[in-house]
């Protein structure tokens, strides 16, 4: 069940994308010698501005044990909800995720959870909330980088930024695209438990004006274990009517974590 939820957590982890998709034309070259300051409002100006989001998603998950794919329907109502819908033939897992909670259940194991966001710390290994989440779903930092200060550098052909002071336990790092100034990849480091995660995002798309990751692949390592999750976007809207219908039925058993 643990890998269940961590599923869960990378899909909160994830990306949306169709339509057109954008090229990487920036050479190296050319990419402007721009101050943290600079770059930091760039990227802060980059983020959705749209209402809401509908999309369905093929996602694979693959460690030293599995290698599995299905399919995701994924609804947000930015600021207030994430909702999600996980089927491999049948339904596996359904989840509501707000900034007060987070609730899943599964009719194929006939169990919930609901609780804080103590889960996804639990699992990622690092405090999260809310606005955390939909920040990395939507290509955003997952930090408040207007918070600290920054430094940057010129790497892969991109923005690198990292806060001159890194957090206490861990060292996050986020490269940033040059041409749109959303994020080419996000990553922690915790040194001393052998701990990293990825997240790339491999390409993004143009719909209705806003851009958004195509693909999103991301990798957490850990001393003998590794994860890989493969989240591609088959199909996607903005700005509609959602419906999320989410009750967790009668008689489940409840998940203690």
């Amino acid at each position: 069940m643990k890998k269940v939820y961590f599923i869960l957590t990378t899909l909160i982890i994830a990306t949306l994308s169709s339509c057109k998709s954008t090229k990487e034309t920036t050479s190296t070259s050319a990419i402007k010698n721009l101050s943290a300051r600079k770059v930091v409002k760039r990227h802060l100006a980059s983020n959705f501005e749209g209402n809401t989001i509908d999309a369905k998603l093929k996602v694979r998950y693959k460690d030293k044990k599995e290698d599995i794919g299905f399919s995701v329907k994924m609804k947000i109502k930015k600021d207030e909800v994430i909702w999600l819908k996980g089927t491999k033939i049948i339904t596996v897992f359904k989840a509501k995720i707000t900034p007060e909670k987070v609730s899943f259940y599964s009719p194929y194991k006939k169990n919930y959870f609901e609780g804080d966001f103590t889960m996804l710390k639990k699992l990622l290994g690092f405090d999260v909330n809310f606005e955390q989440l939909q920040n990395m779903l939507l290509g955003q930092a997952v930090l408040n980088i207007s918070e600290n200060k920054q430094k940057v550098d010129i790497v892969n052909r991109s923005y690198q930024l990292h806060p001159k002071k890194q957090p206490l336990l861990f060292d996050i790092f986020y490269q940033i695209h040059p041409d749109h100034y959303k994020l080419k990849k996000q990553y922690l480091v915790n040194q001393l438990k052998e701990q990293r995660l990825d997240i790339d995002y491999t390409d993004y798309i143009k719909k209705d004006n806003l851009l958004f990751p195509k693909r999103t692949v991301i990798t957490a390592k850990e001393k003998n274990k590794f994860t890989n999750i493969n989240i591609e976007v088959r199909s996607i809207n903005f700005n509609t009517n959602l419906e999320m219908p989410f009750r967790i039925p009668s008689g489940y058993k409840e998940i203690k974590l």
